[in-house]
């Protein structure tokens, strides 16, 4: 496998820089390659704006109103999206595989990991993506369908508190946002989550069981069923993008997607 590790922590010596290093080095073990994207490391810039097009005329367009979504797939079909973005472009266009890693901060990942997000997966490249019949390709197709994604995170609280009755609410809805609104979005199947749980009282022992699960749960990817979400152009939803009636009858909510 060919696999971009995205890491989004401010400190390599954390217990998340900790996990990413036994990470690679079982990857490395198992011969798959690998490459590597550490946001803070990189001094990622976390947000749009002018800076990351150039115009017909070599500079940022600030002459005009900024339409984001447009300026990007202009920017990206005629390749003058700034130098940073193309190059985190390059790397996800090499994987088949992707593992975002990043503490859970007021339930999502911190804010240099969605300005990634915003600045590279843009319009023309990880959505807007149009098929031959000139329909979108979203959910469960487009532009990165084809690729899986993982989440390796890391949460202060108990997993009881991240339950199905749990006061945080259930970690798979909390995390629906980025498993099913941006990987799945962009047509990339998600994996079940990796999480550690009590990340802030770990002790030396919690560290051996944590980084011995990573191990095993990355031995064991290339087999690993993500979760199944519908997708969007296969019959489950109808011309009001609903889900039709005889799917998860009665119910309502995140969890009727799967």
């Amino acid at each position: 496998m060919k696999i971009l590790w995205v890491f989004a922590h401010p400190d390599r010596r954390s217990l998340g820089g900790s996990l990413m290093t036994e990470g690679l080095r079982t990857l490395e073990s198992l011969g798959h390659e690998h490459r590597t994207s550490d946001l803070y490391g990189m001094g990622w810039k976390a947000v749009v704006d002018a800076d990351d097009f150039t115009d017909d005329f070599g500079g940022p367009p600030r002459d005009r109103r900024l339409f984001v979504g447009s300026e990007q797939e202009r920017a990206y079909r005629e390749r003058k999206l700034s130098e940073d973005v193309r190059r985190e472009q390059e790397k996800i266009d090499w994987a088949d595989t992707l593992v975002f890693q990043f503490p859970l901060w007021w339930f999502g990942p911190p804010a240099i990991l969605k300005g990634w997000f915003d600045r590279v997966l843009v319009q023309g490249f990880g959505f807007g993506v149009k098929g031959p019949e000139g329909r979108t390709l979203r959910y469960g197709d487009g532009g990165l369908a084809g690729k899986r994604a993982l989440v390796v995170t890391s949460v202060g609280a108990r997993e009881s508190g991240f339950g199905p009755r749990g006061i945080h609410g259930q970690l798979d809805q909390v995390l629906f946002p980025l498993l099913h609104g941006t990987f799945w979005y962009t047509g990339m199947a998600a994996l079940p989550p990796f999480v550690v749980y009590g990340a802030d009282r770990l002790t030396d022992a919690g560290y051996a069981h944590s980084a011995g699960r990573l191990r095993q749960r990355l031995r064991a990817l290339p087999g690993t069923d993500p979760l199944p979400f519908h997708e969007e152009n296969g019959g489950a939803y109808d011309e009001d993008l609903v889900l039709r009636p005889e799917l998860a009858p009665g119910l309502s909510g995140l969890g009727v997607h799967s």
